[in-house]
């Protein structure tokens, strides 16, 4: 496993990780976004602020890096920097198939993304992430996997993903949506051989939207590494944006609603690795002071009121604007 890396480091920032979602491509749904990235969002400036972000990140002891085929350029962006920078060969690469980016680079394309679980999609995107990362790539995952999806079903799939794990690459898979927790424990029932096919998990989980944290309890004690995703729920518990309570907690520990808002995330005893979505260097900075935040039970509790309706968060997830 990969992650074996991350389980000997010493930094206090070993357990988060750097998502390209935001980066990799001129448009997100993140707020603040416009704030963030300004005017320009040509591919070389989109390059540069990704390099940017990755020299901060490594210079910070992060050590675990987060693309997909649908997010862009972020493969090329990461390969790129990988490239540059041989003493690197510390970091730990994961990527995710099971999306083809569709917006040419436009931040209002009618559909910036197209879903499809099929071994034809695998097989083709799995071609053009060896084409940028080769080797350095460890974890290949399923992109946004629900109960009913046919990756869970599909044997023919299974077996491929299954010869990806016999030459070394660790297969996972992510979820989204109200039914996560369905779609975790959907997939640790796969097998391939009597075997568990996949050794990781990426799901979402924030002081928001919690409705996945028995499944991911269990997905960690099956032996998987848990890695969250969207722990700032797209900058909804940013400083600009956050609840009342979230901001009444960030002041009485001294460090800034992104931080508090990842630390909660942190103090799951399942959470292997906490994603950060930063766009900029300071967002990474400010969110990389995580490990530091003093969160006593008063805190967590006052936090825990902040929990919504898996329903009504992926709805309002859903009406983000693309900018």
């Amino acid at each position: 496993m990969p992650f074996a890396r991350l389980a000997t480091a010493t930094t206090p920032t070993c357990h988060l990780g750097l998502g390209l979602a935001a980066v990799g491509r001129p448009g997100y749904i993140n707020l603040g976004r416009d704030e963030d990235l300004g005017r320009d969002r040509g591919v070389e400036a989109m390059r540069a602020r990704t390099h940017e972000l990755l020299d901060a990140a490594y210079a910070q002891g992060v050590r675990y890096v987060d693309a997909a085929r649908s997010y862009g350029r972020s493969e090329e962006f990461l390969a790129d920097w990988l490239n540059a920078r041989p003493g690197a060969d510390d970091v730990v690469v994961g990527s995710k198939w099971g999306y083809t980016y569709t917006a040419g680079w436009s931040t209002d394309a009618d559909r910036h993304e197209v879903k499809d679980h099929g071994l034809a999609t695998y097989e083709r995107q799995r071609a053009e992430t060896d084409a940028l990362l080769g080797g350095r790539l460890d974890l290949y995952q399923i992109h946004s996997v629900t109960q009913d999806s046919p990756a869970l079903a599909d044997k023919d799939l299974h077996a491929r993903l299954a010869d990806a794990a016999a030459g070394g690459l660790t297969v996972g898979f992510s979820t989204s949506g109200p039914a996560q927790a369905d779609a975790v424990r959907a997939a640790l029932a796969v097998t391939v051989g009597g075997e568990p096919l996949f050794r990781t998990v990426q799901s979402t989980y924030n002081v928001l939207e919690t409705s996945a944290g028995a499944a991911l309890a269990e997905a960690h004690e099956a032996g998987l590494t848990v890695i969250v995703k969207e722990g700032m729920a797209n900058g909804r518990l940013a400083g600009p944006h956050a609840p009342d309570a979230l901001k009444e907690v960030a002041a009485a520990t001294g460090l800034g609603c992104d931080a508090v808002a990842l630390a909660a995330v942190l103090r799951q005893p399942w959470a292997g690795v906490v994603l950060s979505g930063a766009a900029t260097v300071a967002q990474l900075t400010s969110n990389l002071h995580a490990p530091a935040v003093d969160l006593d039970e008063d805190r967590l509790a006052r936090l825990a009121t902040l929990a919504e309706d898996p329903r009504a968060y992926w709805e309002r997830r859903g009406q983000l604007p693309w900018h």
